[in-house]
């Protein structure tokens, strides 16, 4: 059934501004670690110093003797957790911490040390001795890819004929490389557990979705899940690395248990690249051919990414070459090599970035090998309809995304041959790549109350993690209820609250805000019933309670999608345009001008949705140039565990940027036409700084990152 939009954008809500902006500004905002709990305790993890083995012995009497130090958690004397007494060691998508003397990664908590401060805990932790039986380990992607096995069945997908583009007059084969890309949000993962007794417990905790770490939380320590609280008010970023409940999280609740009192365990930042996941180290291989006219003939995309020895994590990897163009034959599959590290997980893209860097520098090095334009290339092969099932797209404007963004990042002055434009003694490129995201929604629930004063509270569970999602939601309910958006309070981040989905998938807007479209539609009506026939569609909601003498009016209501995805194919979609300069005899590179264009429906709140593609852009730009985790595979350890050593953009890296919408409703994904965006963002963004450089340089640097080494030791290859 076809959604009827009626919400539109007011002056007032157009520029509004970030609703919980001055708390976090001023450092009103409070984050997990900040709240100041009776008899709060201070815990530090002790990582193992091996990659693959077991523990011989753990000395902690120093660490217990150690001033201030009340306990000294192991698997030696560990409290027992419910949820973990099935038997079976870890694995089967469950790290069980404290439970045996197993080591599957270097940095693997073997103690939690828990002090009355945390100087006294650091330095008890720093007084834990152990020694290990050690194994022979694996962390080398490439050394172990012929141990690469499919993680589901055969893990390979075929459409028309396999390996067509090997009989195509034009082709292109080559391997794409990304190292792994550690989660480096502002904020440090961290949790204070609080036991209200044997069977009830409260968390402050770092995480993208506050009823599912509930339930999980309630999985592992069997409690009912009314009986276990979990809030998360703020997050200072995180994008996949809080999706799920990780290991020093249940190492606090276990503390809390054993001591009574409260615990509060905060990573640092050296635990972050061991112990919340990471965009996995991936290798590719694409053979791309098409007519001399231009079009696909066929597209063969293998991946294999690596995950842990006990859990398989997968993601989409290969899906971009499957969907985004239009390609009559196309062949792909996906492996996983088991290592001795850290599971990986959902990083900003998940699955989607690393391959649409490979398919969009394949198909850049097609344009090339064609002397087609890449824009013009891509429209050639500009899929219509949903090509794996053919189904219609319930909207999708990506061609007007191309032209807007060539348009505003003067794509007419890029020289089809590469290394031959100079700028003051810089070398200039330009380079663009697209990219998709499914555009989902999920089932939420949301109470409204509006008070005797006119004030909206609206209540839900979601969290924020940084993209605006209150300020959202406020702009929905001033839109419908044709109140100012400082009258309107939205209140989340606590599992108590009526029923939200994860923040993640670029979902919230679609989900939540549907629900916030309705409570608001059912709040109105309400409205209606008390003035009468013969009212206004915006009465005086304070005046309207005085007149009938009541406190307050209450409505819960909930939505969710119906049988339109059957349908239709939904998507959001991005295109990013570069211009860079490169210094030819250092290899340096200058992000000269970004221009990075949305096609993801209508745009809600403008302000945060520019912070989104902003914040993705940036985050691609460290995809391209600078992230890598570097292991010395001798010993499996990771060697660049700081900010020093692993780069990320600073503001001397990153130029103005651009964002563009294209801002067309999509008619049938919900009430307001409003598709994610969270992903596409970052989708397609490293590509294009690399078909930049290539552009500039002549040269084309498919192992990620784009380092200056890299460029000058190259030797040119000229199409």
């Amino acid at each position: 059934m076809k959604e009827t939009t009626t919400l539109k954008k007011s002056a007032q809500t157009d520029g509004l501004s970030r609703v919980d902006g001055r708390l976090k500004v001023t450092g009103a905002a409070r984050y997990s670690a900040e709240f100041n709990i009776k008899g709060l305790t201070y815990g530090v993890l002790v990582g193992s110093t091996i990659a693959k083995g077991s523990i011989k012995s753990l000395d902690t009497k120093q660490a217990e003797r150690a001033p201030g130090v009340l306990t000294v958690i192991t698997h030696l004397n560990s409290p027992k957790v419910p949820g973990y007494q099935d038997g079976k060691p870890t694995g089967n998508g469950v790290f069980k911490i404290f439970y045996d003397n197993k080591i599957y990664f270097s940095g693997q908590p073997v103690a939690l040390v828990v002090a009355d401060s945390f100087e006294r805990a650091l330095f008890g932790a720093s007084q834990v001795k152990a020694q290990y039986n050690q194994d022979n380990h694996q962390t080398n992607l490439r050394a172990n890819v012929n141990t690469a096995k499919a993680p589901h069945g055969d893990g390979t997908y075929k459409r028309g004929t396999e390996d067509a583009w090997k009989t195509a007059p034009v082709k292109v084969e080559q391997e794409y490389i990304i190292p792994s890309d550690i989660h480096n949000p502002m904020e440090l993962h961290a949790i204070i557990a609080q036991w209200d007794g044997d069977d009830k417990l409260t968390v402050w905790d770092k995480t993208q979705g506050v009823q599912d770490a509930r339930d999980e939380i309630a999985q592992i320590f069997k409690l009912k899940k009314e009986n276990v609280q979990v809030n998360s008010k703020f997050v200072g970023g995180a994008f996949g690395s809080a999706l799920r409940t990780w290991p020093h999280e249940v190492a606090a609740i276990i503390a809390a248990k054993a001591l009574n009192r409260p615990v509060k365990v905060v990573l640092s930042r050296a635990d972050m690249f061991t112990s919340v996941g990471y965009r996995p180290h991936t290798w590719q291989k694409i053979g791309i051919g098409a007519t001399a006219d231009g079009k696909l003939v066929g597209i063969t995309h293998e991946a294999i990414g690596q995950t842990s020895t006990y859990e398989n994590f997968t993601e989409g990897t290969v899906g971009v070459s499957q969907s985004l163009y239009a390609c009559p034959n196309v062949n792909t599959s996906y492996k996983l090599v088991a290592l001795d590290v850290g599971v990986p997980t959902w990083m900003r893209g998940p699955g989607e970035a690393t391959g649409a860097f490979a398919l969009e520098s394949a198909l850049d090095e097609l344009s090339y090998q064609l002397n087609i334009d890449p824009i013009e290339l891509r429209m050639r092969n500009y899929a219509q309809t949903e090509p794996q099932g053919g189904k219609p797209f319930s909207s999708k404007y990506l061609d007007e995304a191309y032209k807007m963004g060539a348009e505003h990042i003067g794509w007419n002055d890029r020289s089809p041959k590469p290394g031959t434009v100079n700028e003051n003694g810089w070398l200039v490129g330009y380079g663009m790549g697209g990219g998709m995201f499914g555009a989902y929604r999920d089932g939420a629930t949301v109470k409204a109350i509006m008070m005797a004063d006119g004030n909206l509270i609206l209540q839900t569970a979601v969290s924020d993690i940084g993209p605006g999602t209150g300020t959202a939601m406020v702009s929905i309910a001033s839109e419908m209820m044709g109140i100012p958006a400082e009258k309107i309070r939205f209140d989340m981040g606590e599992s108590s609250l009526p029923q939200a989905p994860t923040q993640g998938g670029s979902s919230i807007t679609a989900s939540v805000g549907s629900a916030v479209y309705a409570v608001c539609k059912d709040l109105k009506e309400k409205f209606q019933q008390l003035i009468g026939n013969g009212g206004t569609d915006k009465p005086d909601y304070a005046q309207v309670l005085k007149q009938h003498n009541l406190a307050k009016l209450q409505v819960t209501s909930s939505a969710q999608g119906g049988d339109e995805r059957k349908k239709y194919a939904m998507f959001s979609w991005s295109v990013h345009f570069v211009r860079v300069k490169v210094h030819p005899a250092t290899g340096v590179i200058k992000i000269d001008k970004v221009a990075c264009v949305a096609d993801s429906g209508h745009i809600v709140s403008p302000k945060t949705a520019r912070s989104q593609i902003i914040g993705g852009a940036i985050g691609g730009i460290g995809m391209a140039l600078m992230e890598e985790v570097v292991f010395d595979h001798r010993y499996g350890r990771i060697v660049n565990n700081n900010f020093a050593d692993y780069h990320v953009p600073v503001n001397a890296d990153i130029p103005q940027i651009d964002a563009l919408f294209v801002n067309k409703p999509d008619p049938y994904i919900n009430p307001m036409g409003a598709k994610g965006m969270g992903e596409i963002a970052l989708i397609g963004m490293a590509s294009a700084v690399a078909n930049a450089v290539y552009n500039a340089t002549g040269k084309r640097v498919r192992d990620l990152p784009i380092t200056p080494d890299k460029l000058i030791t190259m030797d040119v290859e000229l199409s």
